[in-house]
């Protein structure tokens, strides 16, 4: 069976038109799915009822990552010619300045040999920030030292261009750097934004918590490996891409305390449920550890940790829509779909949300 035969039980058509461009005027005014996960049945609301969809005592756990402006548009010094860099890892916040080798996906990058000079800065910020190419990868990436002249992610916030996904067909606007983070966004490290969490306002956090819904925080460190097509590989060893997560001890000690009570673990985004399971596969319940997941989460597993999820509608044949489908049953998953289509729900990073529960 070849890789699209095995990807093919989680396709389906989705009109363009429905891939959200832009997220809604304001935060938080999207549409919401609920999904039975036994019954498979569905109901449709606004995001604005979502505290009234959850039983009360839910713990709904949230990953608090920053999104990093990763994504550099800059010229090569010997012809002029411009390019497009995308860090598929941004530096930790405690690197130095000075030069730091990184990962790095570059359009157009066919001819880009090492040796490469590289300049990048914005028509609208007085920084600049140089690099050379020092390796070129089988698979079309690029490893560039990059010469900070200050910490590299303040520069990146003066260089760099928010890194919206490419089925987002425009340049990001200044609206974007606030858009595409989350307002609980606390340590920076992503190269894409979890974009579930892209809905909550203040207000609703502030409603969660006063309706007896409390609320715990951890960190993944979303990388652009997150956009990548499944391969072979990963469907064969049953991992992923690398990402580096932190479960607090205060968090997992709030989900053991509410499996213990028979309150559900509520995971706001795919990031937080791979961490939390990751966090249980030892002990069979969350425990606060530090570490790199490969978590591929798809039909067949066995959930120790995550009750409930809050996701966006996801691409076809995405490790992202399976690990829904594991919660949910691929034909629920797929039903849902179908029902999101012929109502006109907005698909992807800025689309509306799906409640699993």
């Amino acid at each position: 069976m070849n890789l699209l035969e095995e990807l093919a039980p989680y396709m389906f058509d989705l009109p363009p038109e429905l891939i959200a461009q832009a997220p809604p005027a304001v935060r938080g005014a999207s549409r919401l799915m609920r999904l039975d996960r036994q019954a498979g049945l569905t109901s449709l609301h606004v995001f604005d009822q979502l505290d009234e969809l959850l039983p009360p005592g839910a713990l709904v756990v949230f990953n608090e990552v920053r999104v990093v402006p990763t994504r550099l548009l800059g010229r090569k010094t010997a012809s002029g010619g411009a390019l497009e860099a995308f860090i598929l890892e941004p530096p930790p916040p405690s690197v130095p300045a000075g030069p730091l080798d990184l990962w790095c996906l570059v359009h157009p990058g066919r001819r880009l040999k090492p040796g490469a000079g590289l300049m990048f800065s914005r028509p609208d910020g007085p920084a600049a920030l140089a690099a050379e190419v020092l390796e070129a990868a089988p698979d079309g990436r690029r490893l560039i030292r990059f010469h900070f002249d200050g910490p590299p992610l303040e520069i990146l916030e003066e260089v760099g261009h928010v890194p919206l996904p490419f089925y987002i067909k425009r340049p990001d606007a200044p609206e974007d750097r606030l858009r595409y983070q989350t307002v609980y966004a606390r340590t920076p490290g992503a190269a894409a934004a979890p974009t579930a969490g892209l809905h909550f306002s203040e207000a609703m956090l502030r409603r969660l918590e006063s309706g007896g819904r409390p609320t715990a925080r951890l960190t993944l460190k979303v990388s652009a490996g997150t956009f990548a097509p499944l391969t072979r590989a990963q469907l064969e060893s049953g991992r992923l891409h690398r990402e580096h997560v932190e479960v607090p001890e205060k968090t997992a000690e709030a989900a053991r305390r509410a499996k213990k009570e028979g309150r559900p673990v509520v995971a706001v985004g795919t990031t937080t449920v791979r961490s939390l399971e990751w966090a249980a596969a030892a002990a069979g319940e969350v425990e606060s550890q530090e570490g790199w997941v490969d978590l591929f989460i798809r039909p067949g597993y066995e959930f120790k940790a995550v009750d409930a999820l809050l996701t966006n509608f996801h691409l076809p044949g995405s490790s992202l829509m399976m690990l829904a489908a594991a919660l949910a049953g691929r034909e629920n998953i797929l039903a849902a779909y179908q029902k999101a289509i012929e109502n006109g729900f907005r698909f992807y990073s800025y689309g509306d949300a799906m409640l699993i529960i």
